[in-house]
């Protein structure tokens, strides 16, 4: 947001100036200022790789013509594109090289504009934090001995905002109370152009005064930022204005502004997220571009394979004509003029590979951007996803609120509705970006499979289904494979099955076909009697986004759940099979080799005895959660089922609280300002080493299992969470710590 700011900011100024100076001191390069012109209209319409490309043509013909000023500005434009796809090191290459050409010029105000673009790209590291200050520092200096008011004002805001985001508040304020004092000396009244540099400075004036607990200060600024923001629908600026307002409202102890402040960042970031769309068509221009380039070099190959072949021909002619010495003279010219033309050709695949290499890298960058954001995107949306399930379990469970349970049960049907969208869409992202890889774990498949036929119990009795579940005895009680993502598997075919089935059967069969000493072959079976697949259809139904009509209006889906489970037996090394005939039913199936685990057996306790044994006596859990609503969903939940909870807002409060009280349970989210959960367990680890701790995260659990393996944590929920799920991981490591060692 910082270096947005103030880029924009400065480059109103700067093309004011400059057009009046090309006006009033010589003709304008036409050429090197409609090519500029060209990349500025790429990078506003986020169309990256085209804007790289003109930019270093840019940069190529202006240094042909000896021009130092469009050589700066192609550099600046580069610098910008590599800030706004977070390359910070290829953004500080280029803009010191914009300076570089910049100082040659002499132009005060592409230096002044130098300075501010290289301080933004060091200042977002805080490596580099002081040398970015220093060019700030820099700008001001020259912008004072110019005399020039307006161009104070972005790197003076850009201090402050950086000593802000490095909790520096003391050495913030100054530098924001001048830059807002400069704004408003020189913005006129009601120019809606400056409306988004005033939203942004009343925000980090709010996000000051709020620190300093200076509540009535705070309010006002914050409420002039987002009205700004509003007025004129800067989506991006009031998604964060409200963000930092929610999180203020909740320290004052306002839940209901922060909820309706929490609120207003999801409305907005979800604007924001349309808008992104933008750049996945733009993710995948590149992606064509690169596939022409691949092209070009095929062609190009197989014209040096015809080159290659007409050489060797050629000497098949020398040798014939060698006799004669005036044939050999046009013998030695035509080879001459082969040569020549093999060595062009040579250098034309040189550059073509040179292209390829760099589309390549472009794509690279892009879809790691990609995935990047589809992770942020997912953090961000099931966290408050975790407030509105478990809110909503709660409200399920009081008496008081029946006549409101049918709305209740609709709400949390809507919510888990959206969780499993979020979840089949990230999968197929991480499928398609080949980051999907198979665990090899231990795990009960009777333990499995009863667990994902539970989860079906609300959506079977509302359909007035019945669910059969016939397991083989002859198979394992463990087995070694990835049981993740063989749930996934059966989730999606049961959940079909249950989707377009009413008043009817859904069977589940799992099958013994043969055995080994270290492997077992299992054949699965999901069959319903319901409305069956028309024969046209059977295809088009793996393919993403597809969808058969369906009676049942409570379940629409994504279209995604039938393709998720192609692309995971594939790794299996499976393929689904279908049986279908139209109005009798459908049968999926496959068969998957799964490894034994011949080191566990079963152990001779049964589940409620264990919840006895980790119940015997009042248990106190400690919750280490820096969200409030968070820290009240959790605790509600726990003192359900009469357990003592007690609350730390970040990770060095729980390690303090951890080691002089004594805890049966901690509970630990995962992602938290300061020290984070994995910090923090880390640390408990090195005084108590067998307290369990449950990891509580809104991250997709394959990207940080090993993270948290690693910390020392004993178990994962993964928020938002099954109230009932959650109570037996609860229950499960009470238990475990409450069974004596020689049990």
């Amino acid at each position: 947001m910082k270096t947005n700011v103030s880029v924009y900011f400065l480059l109103f100024f700067l093309c004011f100036s400059v057009t009046h100076a090309q006006h009033s001191r010589e003709k304008p390069k036409d050429t090197l200022q409609t090519l500029l012109e060209k990349v500025n209209e790429d990078i506003l319409k986020y169309q990256y790789q085209q804007a790289v490309d003109k930019a270093y043509d840019l940069v190529t013909l202006a240094k042909e013509k000896e021009n130092n000023l469009y050589v700066s500005r192609a550099y600046h434009s580069l610098g910008h594109i590599y800030s706004d796809t977070k390359d910070l090191a290829r953004a500080r290459q280029n803009y010191t090289f914009g300076l570089e050409y910049a100082e040659k010029t002499g132009n005060d105000s592409i230096i002044l504009t130098s300075y501010n673009n290289l301080g933004n790209a060091l200042s977002e590291n805080p490596a580099f934090r002081d040398e970015g200050i220093s060019y700030y520092n820099k700008a001001i200096k020259l912008a004072k001995e110019l005399n020039m008011k307006e161009e104070l004002i972005a790197p003076t805001t850009n201090i402050g905002w950086t000593y802000l985001d490095a909790n520096q508040y003391d050495k913030a304020f100054p530098y924001l109370d001048r830059a807002l004092e400069l704004m408003l000396d020189e913005v006129q009244e009601n120019d809606s152009r400056y409306n988004s540099w005033l939203s942004q400075m009343y925000m980090l004036h709010g996000r000051y005064y709020a620190h300093k607990k200076a509540f009535d200060s705070a309010h006002v600024y914050y409420d002039k930022s987002l009205q700004l923001a509003e007025k004129d629908s800067l989506y991006i600026t009031a998604a964060e204005a409200y963000k930092y307002y929610a999180g203020f409202l909740e320290k004052e102890g306002d839940y209901q502004g922060a909820f309706n402040a929490q609120r207003k960042f999801t409305e907005f970031n979800d604007l924001i997220f349309e808008n992104e769309k933008v750049r996945e068509m733009e993710i995948a221009d590149a992606k064509f571009k690169l596939s022409e380039y691949e092209k070009d070099l095929e062609i190009a190959q197989r014209e040096q394979s015809l080159k290659d072949e007409l050489i060797d021909r050629s000497k098949e002619k020398v040798i014939i004509m060698v006799i004669s010495s005036v044939v050999l003279v046009f013998i030695l010219v035509f080879l001459f003029k082969i040569n020549r033309d093999r060595r062009n050709l040579i250098s034309e695949l040189q550059k073509k590979n040179k292209q390829y290499k760099s589309a390549r890298d472009q794509a690279e960058n892009l879809s790691r951007m990609k995935t990047r954001f589809f992770s942020t995107v997912s953090h961000e949306i099931r966290t408050p996803l975790y407030g509105v399930i478990g809110l909503t379990s709660l409200l399920l469970e009081d008496k008081r609120l029946k006549k409101h349970k049918t709305d209740l049960k609709s709400l949390k049907f809507s919510a888990d509705y959206l969780l499993a969208l979020i979840n089949d869409v990230l999968q197929m992202n991480k499928m398609e970006s080949n980051e999907v890889k198979l665990e090899s774990v231990s795990f009960n498949i009777r333990e499995l499979l009863s667990s994902i036929v539970n989860s079906f119990e609300f959506t079977r009795v509302q359909n007035k289904n019945e669910i059969n579940l016939d397991i083989d005895d002859q198979i394992p009680s463990y087995l070694i494979g990835d049981s993740v993502r063989l749930s996934q598997v059966l989730m999606n075919l049961v959940g079909n099955a249950m989707k377009f089935t009413e008043r009817g059967l859904i069977k589940i069969s799992i099958n013994h076909l043969e055995e080994n000493t270290d492997s077992a072959k299992i054949h699965f079976v999901i069959e319903d009697n319901g409305p069956g697949i028309p024969e046209s259809k059977k295809k088009i139904i793996f393919e993403e986004f597809s969808q058969l009509e369906n009676s049942n209006y409570n379940y629409q889906g994504t279209g995604l759940g039938l393709p998720i489970v192609k692309k995971l037996l594939k790794l299996f090394g499976s393929k689904i099979k279908l049986d279908t005939k139209e109005g009798e039913g459908s049968s999926f199936s496959f068969t998957i080799d799964f490894g034994i685990d011949h080191t566990k057996a079963e152990v001779p306790v049964i589940e409620d005895d264990l919840d006895q044994l980790a119940l015997h006596g009042k248990k106190r859990i400690l919750i280490v959660d820096d969200n409030r609503i968070n820290q009240v969903v959790t605790k509600r939940i726990l003192e359900k089922k009469d357990f003592e909870c007690e609350v730390a807002g970040d990770g060095t409060t729980a390690i303090e609280m951890v080691r002089e009280s004594n805890y049966d349970l901690v509970l630990m989210d995962v992602n938290m300002p300061g020290i984070s959960g994995l910090e923090a367990t880390s640390e408990i680890r090195t005084f108590n080493k067998h307290l369990p701790i449950v990891a509580l995260t809104a991250v997709e659990v394959e990207e940080i299992r090993e993270e948290i393996q690693s910390a020392g944590m004993s178990d994962i929920i993964i928020k938002p969470y099954d109230v009932q799920q959650f109570y037996q991981i609860i229950y499960k490591n009470l238990s475990m710590s409450a069974i004596p060692e020689n049990v």
